[in-house]
């Protein structure tokens, strides 16, 4: 395979990746925050079986296969019940944005952690995405800290979850590389996600009743297409393609999820969302140039 063609297949899970947010949202609202995840991972488990494979447990690493496990099934497990969970259209939106506070998170991991080495831009780049999260949450006002308080208020569960999800996923980018030696565990951790969804609707119910349409399957199989593909097609990407390229558009796709989920959802989102959204972005882009300034210099 060419780098070429790696490199477009990695940014075709970026795109995938952005229509998460949207789509579990609208499998939510048929089959229930709890029924619709666990849907959607025993779904994409199937798939990524079937793409990637399934690695043998003897093979994992005994600490990455403890550790992962328990970060990607907590993970991915916050992101879809924030979402599902989520009052509106418009508060899923939000907290897909609060979810990607991750990348910023996982560079000041990386520097206090790791001692990766860095320059000043982690100081604009850590406050700007900070202030984004604020102004996306202080509605139409912007930077309006007590509107955001109260907007957190009307669904603490939810935007807990979301930014319990961010803090989890950065923790699994820190720790997690060192501990695999190259094994690949996302099929298993997946399986396990759905595996403890299921339990969960097992023990307390699902809450609301199965709705199945032609609409509601098909929000339900592109929402594990986009689940599951999403994680083989960037496997191939960051194996065959210009890694450099993808991690630089991968910090774009706040943007990208916003606007496709805004479209899916058929939600206006105001001007000052649009501005908390590219603060994120481009705080995150400024965090990034941080660590690979001091890379290029070496």
């Amino acid at each position: 395979m060419s780098k070429t063609r790696g490199t477009f297949i990695g940014l075709c899970a970026i795109l995938l990746w952005s229509l998460i947010i949207g789509l579990i949202k609208e499998v939510s609202h048929a089959f229930g925050a709890t029924a619709g995840a666990a849907l959607i991972y025993t779904l994409a488990s199937v798939l990524l079986f079937f793409t990637i494979g399934w690695t043998p447990l003897k093979q994992f690493p005994r600490k990455y296969l403890v550790c992962g496990s328990v970060l990607m099934v907590a993970y991915e497990i916050c992101l879809a019940l924030s979402v599902g969970y989520s009052s509106n259209n418009k508060q899923a939106v939000e907290e897909g944005m609060v979810n990607y506070l991750w990348p910023t998170l996982t560079m000041v991991g990386f520097i206090v952690f790791n001692k990766q080495k860095t320059n000043w831009l982690i100081f604009p780049g850590v406050l700007l995405s900070m202030v984004g999260i604020v102004w996306v949450l202080g509605g139409e006002q912007g930077l309006d800290l007590a509107e955001m308080v109260a907007n957190i208020r009307t669904n603490p569960l939810s935007y807990g979850l979301a930014f319990l999800g961010a803090i989890l996923w950065s923790v699994y980018c820190i720790i997690t590389p060192r501990m695999a030696n190259g094994v690949n565990g996302i099929t298993l951790f997946f399986s396990l996600v759905a595996i403890v969804l299921w339990m969960k609707l097992l023990l307390f119910g699902a809450g609301t009743p199965f709705t199945f349409t032609l609409p509601s399957v098909t929000y339900l199989l592109l929402a594990s297409c986009a689940m599951g593909l999403g994680y083989a097609a960037w496997n191939v990407g960051i194996l065959k393609g210009n890694t450099t390229l993808l991690a630089g558009a991968s910090y774009f796709i706040p943007v990208l999820s916003s606007a496709l989920s805004s479209l899916l959802l058929r939600t206006a989102l105001g001007i000052s969302f649009w501005q908390g959204a590219a603060m994120v972005c481009l705080g995150s882009v400024l965090c990034w140039l941080a660590t690979r300034a001091k890379k290029t210099a070496a």
